[in-house]
C-alpha cells in the first residue's frame, strides 16, 4: 500500500527528518481511497464527519450488515441499550468530585495513581506501590478519573448510536456532554493535569497522570461522528479546538507534561499519541509533524528491540497487556502520521526495529498464552484480537480479523 498511490503530498521537511532517522521515504500506510487528509481527517470521505481513528469504509461496511450479521446485530442491540442509559445520565464534570484540588479550584482535574495503596506497616504514612494491583479508591467520586472515563465512553457510545440509528437525540446528548466537560465556564475542566495520578504522602500530581487524557482521543472522533446533526455549532467546535490547543500548550510547557513526554515506556508513546491527535484536531499540523518526524528515533529505536519486544513493558507484572498497551498508541501515532502523508507503519531501521516487528512479536502468542515466558496476571486475548484488527488495515491479510462485542461496530470482523 503506497502513499504515493493515494496522491498525498509529503512535506520535504518531514521526508528529510525521517530519512535521517533511519527510514527510507514514506512508501505505504493504507490502500483505501478514503484517505485521512491532514487536519480535516476523514471528513471529505465521510460526509463531513471529521474523524481520525474511526474510518468511513469500516463503519459503512458495518452499518450495511446490522440486519444480516448476528454478531453485529447483537453488538448493535447492546450498544443501543448502553446509549439509552447514557441518555438518562447527567453530563459529568470535574466540579462533581468530593476532593478539592490543592489549587483550590474545583475545575482542576484530580485523580489517584492506580497502583498505589496505604502502607499496612504505616497506615497514615505515604502510599506504597503494588504494580498491577488496582486501588479501587481511584474509582470513587473523591476523584475525577471515573467521571472522565464515563464522559468519554458515553460520548463514544452515543455518537455511534447516532451514526447507526440517525436519531438526533443521541447527537444532542453528545453535545451536552462535551459542553459540560470542556466548554461551560462553570463546569469545564481547566486544560491541565497538574493534580492527576496523585500519590498521598508523596506527590500532589505526577507526569504519569497525563495518560488519563488519552480518553479524549475517542471524544474527538465522537464529535466528528455527530457533525452532520449540527448539535454542536461551528463556534462550539472552534471553541473545543481552542481548549485542546491550550491543553497542548500545557503538555509542552509544564513540568508534568514534559515529564510524561520524557518517559521511555508506554507512557511516552501515549504522550505522542495524544499530542499528534490533539494537534490535528486543534489545527496545529506543524506540531503533529514534528512529533511524527521524531517518533522513529524517540520511540521505535529506543523502546523496541529488533525482534519486536518492548523491554520496559516486559518487566511489568502484566507484561503482555502492557506490550499491547504500548503498541496501541504507536498505531494512533501512525494513523495521525498517515493523515500527514507519512508512513510509520512500514518504517524500519537498519536493525529491524519497527511497528511491524513489535506486532509480529505479540501476534505470535495468539492462542498460545501458555507459551508466554514473562509475567502476566490476566491474559488479554480480546485486547490482542482488537490490536490485530487494526494491524490488518496496515498489513492486510497477515492476521485473521477476530473480535466480538463492541469492536465489531468499529471494524469489519468478517
Amino acid at each position: 500500500m503506497s502513499l504515493h498511490k493515494l496522491g498525498w503530498a509529503i512535506p520535504l521537511s518531514v521526508l528529510a527528518i525521517t530519512a535521517a532517522a533511519g527510514s527510507s521515504p514514506p512508501a505505504a500506510a493504507f490502500s483505501s481511497a478514503q484517505s485521512c487528509t491532514g487536519v480535516e481527517g476523514y471528513a471529505a470521505a465521510f460526509g463531513g464527519r471529521r474523524t481520525f481513528t474511526l474510518r468511513p469504509a469500516e463503519l459503512q461496511a458495518v452499518r450495511a450488515t446490522i440486519a444480516s450479521d448476528p454478531a453485529v446485530k447483537s453488538a448493535y442491540t447492546a450498544l443501543m441499550a448502553r446509549a439509552e442509559q447514557a441518555l438518562k445520565r447527567k453530563p459529568g464534570s470535574v466540579v462533581d468530585k468530593r476532593t478539592l484540588p490543592p489549587s483550590g479550584d474545583r475545575n482542576d482535574y484530580v485523580s489517584l495513581a492506580p497502583y498505589w495503596w496505604p502502607d499496612p506497616a504505616n497506615p497514615t504514612g505515604p502510599y506504597v506501590r503494588r504494580d498491577g494491583s488496582f486501588n479501587p479508591e481511584r474509582s470513587t467520586n473523591r476523584f475525577d478519573r471515573t467521571a472522565l472515563g464515563r464522559m468519554a465512553s458515553d460520548a463514544d457510545v452515543l455518537a455511534l448510536a447516532y451514526y447507526y440509528r440517525g436519531e438526533k437525540i443521541y447527537a444532542d446528548k453528545v453535545a451536552a456532554i462535551v459542553r459540560a466537560w470542556f466548554l461551560d465556564p462553570t463546569t469545564a475542566m481547566n486544560p491541565n493535569m497538574n493534580f492527576a495520578q496523585m500519590v498521598p504522602g508523596r506527590s500532589s500530581g505526577r507526569p504519569e497522570g497525563v495518560l488519563d487524557t488519552s480518553a479524549f482521543i475517542a471524544v474527538i472522533d465522537a464529535v466528528g461522528l455527530i457533525a452532520p446533526s449540527g448539535a454542536l455549532s461551528a463556534a462550539e467546535v472552534t471553541a473545543l479546538e481552542g481548549w485542546f490547543s491550550r491543553y497542548l500548550d500545557w503538555m509542552l510547557s509544564s513540568p508534568n507534561g514534559r515529564g510524561e513526554g520524557a518517559k521511555t515506556n508506554n507512557h511516552g508513546i501515549w504522550y505522542d499519541a495524544q499530542v499528534t491527535r490533539f494537534a490535528l484536531f486543534a489545527r496545529r499540523p506543524d506540531l503533529a509533524r514534528k512529533v511524527v518526524a521524531d517518533f522513529p528515533k524517540n520511540r521505535i529505536e529506543k523502546q523496541m528491540e529488533p525482534g519486536g519486544a518492548l523491554p520496559e513493558e516486559l518487566a511489568r507484572t502484566r507484561s503482555f497487556h502492557y506490550s499491547l498497551y504500548a503498541i496501541e498508541p504507536a498505531y494512533h501515532v501512525a494513523d495521525s502520521a498517515a493523515c500527514l502523508g507519512v508512513d510509520l507503519y512500514n518504517w524500519t531501521d537498519s536493525k529491524g526495529r519497527s511497528l511491524r516487528a513489535a506486532t509480529d512479536f505479540v501476534a505470535a502468542y495468539r492462542g498460545r498464552a501458555e507459551a508466554w515466558p514473562h509475567k502476566e496476571m490476566k491474559w488479554p486475548a480480546a485486547e490482542l484480537d482488537a490490536l490485530l484488527i487494526r494491524a490488518d488495515m496496515a498489513w492486510p491479510g497477515v492476521w485473521e480479523r477476530k473480535g466480538e462485542g463492541d469492536v465489531v461496530l468499529r471494524y469489519r470482523v468478517r
